[in-house]
């Protein structure tokens, strides 16, 4: 049964979707298979690893709407065991249409229904809101992974997106679990940078992961070539850290079962 993880943070430029993008590598890498379902209408995560945006007929939009399957989105990466189901810019334009219609959080959760046997991990790379589209990823999912940059205001809207979580929890998804939260664009050189991670680390403790993203020129190298940095560049620290990720959440998924 795959375990559905939302990378969810309504702040922009945290790294959501370099992490969701090379957290599936990471964990295709490491032999499990994996689906990483791009649910932002910025399609970043689809054309990191290499999808023409452009071309896509079937995506994201089309599960939500119910008018296809997952299967019959599904694309297959180069990156090793791992598949996506893209996403185009048309997904702006579903909050409107979910609007109106009954059980509309719950869209994605049904879709998902039949597919999940399937795959050891389903990511979701949400939007940078918190509106519907990161509601359904929100009730669809068993746990969340927040990204926290690590720069001035990093804990500014945190409080927000924690609250989010726990209305999902009681209203709509009582099994979601915060599976951590995730320092990025870490730079050891600035005193600031490891304020944040002291800070962070104080008020939250068991709740953030080890693993700390350090910032990394070929992460943001990576995806101009629509790879991820494990097939970009395999030795540099940001792939070594999201590897690194990878072997905690497969861990922390093993002590859960």
């Amino acid at each position: 049964m795959g375990k559905i993880i939302a990378i969810a943070n309504q702040k922009g430029g945290v790294g959501k979707t370099t992490t969701s993008v090379n957290l599936a590598a990471s964990l295709g890498v490491l032999e499990k298979k994996v689906l990483l379902i791009d649910a932002d209408p910025q399609a970043n995560a689809s054309s990191g690893l290499g999808i023409d945006v452009e071309g896509v007929e079937i995506g994201t939009y089309q599960i939500l709407e119910h008018t296809n399957t997952p299967e019959e989105a599904l694309v297959t990466t180069t990156a090793p065991n791992v598949d996506v189901i893209p996403a185009h810019i048309d997904l702006v334009a579903i909050e409107i249409e979910l609007v109106d219609k009954e059980n509309r959080e719950y869209m994605l959760k049904q879709a998902l229904e039949n597919i999940k046997e399937k795959y050891d991990y389903i990511l979701i790379d949400c939007a940078p809101s918190l509106g519907l589209l990161t509601l359904n990823a929100l009730t669809a999912a068993d746990s969340v992974v927040i990204p926290i940059q690590c720069e001035y205001f990093a804990l500014e809207g945190l409080g927000k997106l924690l609250n989010t979580i726990k209305s999902v929890q009681k209203i709509h998804n009582p099994n979601l679990d915060i599976e951590g939260l995730l320092l990025t664009m870490y730079d050891s050189r600035l005193r600031l940078s490891n304020q944040v991670v002291e800070e962070v680390q104080k008020h939250f403790n068991d709740m953030v992961f080890k693993t700390i993203i350090q910032r990394n020129v070929k992460l943001s190298e990576a995806p101009s070539f629509g790879e991820s940095i494990i097939s970009f560049d395999a030795t540099s620290k940001g792939a070594t850290n999201y590897l690194s990720l990878a072997e905690e959440i497969i861990q922390k998924t093993a002590s859960d079962l």
